[in-house]
């Protein structure tokens, strides 16, 4: 089944990564080993049709290989490493509206059992009825006058077998109004919001409505990371971003995203992406990092 999925991709996709007109679906080809990348997942559900990708989330590492899913419930700065290639993978976007509508649908069946508390990250297989579904979402590319008519309908019947999978509890505590699953997540999204400016774990926790220690405990659970940590995540990967652009100097950037001491950054940000930030910004602006 997955060949048919991989032809799908290849159709629409090349040898690179797309957002397509089918609202929510991005696609992404890779035939060449290529370094890791530091990217900032939002909401997603990847699913692996060929090849192999390891993310890794702090002290989360998870592996998806083909026939399986990385579902992501999470603002989350991973550094995510194509293990085997080719690589061809489509993606969802989550949309918290339409899987809290087909929950009210579902309301008083019984979800499958649950999965380790706190996970945000979570890879699992997929079931031939959820291929077969995925399959037929990317093969309306094909016939674009069919997208506006039928891409909601079949998006439905994704989410619902996603939500018959062992991942539906993870998506039932994503779309509940006052979970721990909830808070976390608005709590990152409030960090992300304020990643330049000077936070403490008091100030956080207070968002949150946690104690400090409550909110160590699940946060790093769902995202591997202190907030603290998520903070300097966010503030790195920003500052590489503008040092790509090469808009402005080391200096200026370091400061522009939060930190007072450029030896600090200098030393931070070598620990994380193997370079100080002027040689690897060359290397970015060269091509040499080829995601």
């Amino acid at each position: 089944m997955l060949d048919r999925l991989i032809a799908a991709i290849d159709r629409h996709c090349g040898v690179s990564g797309a957002d397509t007109p089918v609202p929510r679906l991005s696609l992404a080809a890779v035939d060449e080993p290529v370094e890791p990348a530091h990217l900032l997942y939002e909401p997603t559900i990847c699913f692996v049709a060929a090849g192999t990708k390891r993310t890794t989330a702090g002290e989360l590492v998870r592996v998806a290989a083909p026939g399986q899913m990385l579902l992501t419930t999470i603002d989350l700065p991973v550094t995510a490493d194509l293990e085997q290639v080719p690589y061809r993978s489509a993606s969802l976007r989550l949309d918290a509206e339409a899987l809290t509508d087909l929950l009210v649908e579902l309301a008083g069946t019984a979800p499958p059992a649950a999965p380790p508390a706190g996970s945000a990250h979570v890879a699992a297989p997929m079931s031939p009825e959820l291929v077969d579904a995925v399959t037929r979402w990317v093969e309306l590319l094909d016939t674009p006058d069919d997208i506006r008519p039928l891409a909601g309908r079949v998006e439905g019947e994704i989410l619902y077998r996603l939500l018959r999978s062992s991942l539906g509890p993870v998506l039932r505590q994503w779309t509940a109004a006052d979970s721990t699953a909830t808070r976390v997540r608005e709590v990152a999204r409030w960090i992300r919001a304020r990643y330049a400016e000077p936070l403490s774990i008091d100030e956080i926790a207070a968002v949150a409505h946690m104690s400090a220690a409550s909110l160590h405990r699940h946060f790093k659970a769902a995202t591997g990371l202190s907030p603290l940590r998520y903070q300097k995540h966010l503030r790195l990967q920003e500052a590489r971003r503008r040092l790509a652009a090469g808009d402005a100097t080391a200096a200026q950037i370091a400061q522009a995203v939060g930190y007072v001491s450029p030896t600090q950054f200098n030393r931070e940000y070598r620990t994380a992406y193997g370079l100080p930030p002027v040689q690897d910004a060359a290397r970015l602006r060269t091509g040499r990092t080829r995601r």
